[in-house]
């Protein structure tokens, strides 16, 4: 999720507003993080919250892409982070979740270099 800076003035097709978009996205991850600390310890696997926060990232620039709103690459990266980190949690192993997280800003910084390279003449 991105900030609101001037994002409220970009109107996707479908006539939803990026900053729409974002405000779903928030209700959704505060949702998320209250139905979880309503359920009674142990209900729902160590894991859960990262995962379902992940979907909700991945969900986001999904409707994003579909509405021809501009996705966010970078949250959609720490979207699949967060599902990949969560389900191997919720699988019984315990991710180095900080290093892969610096892997994957050093992948995207890459990735960014390499897409500005092929722009230049």
């Amino acid at each position: 999720m991105t900030g609101t800076g001037a994002t409220h003035a970009i109107k996707p097709q479908g006539g939803v507003s990026e900053q729409q978009l974002e405000r779903v996205g928030w209700a959704l991850l505060l949702i998320l993080i209250g139905g979880l600390a309503l359920l009674p310890r142990g209900v729902a696997p160590e894991g859960t919250r990262l995962a379902g926060t992940g979907l909700i990232l991945i969900g986001l620039n999904v409707v994003r892409h579909f509405k021809g709103a501009r996705v966010s690459h970078f949250s959609a990266g720490l979207g699949v982070i967060g599902v990949a980190v969560g389900s191997a949690a919720m699988a019984g192993i315990d991710p180095p979740l900080l290093p892969v997280l610096l892997a994957a800003l050093g992948l995207q910084a890459i990735y960014r270099v390499s897409l500005t390279r092929r722009e230049t003449p």
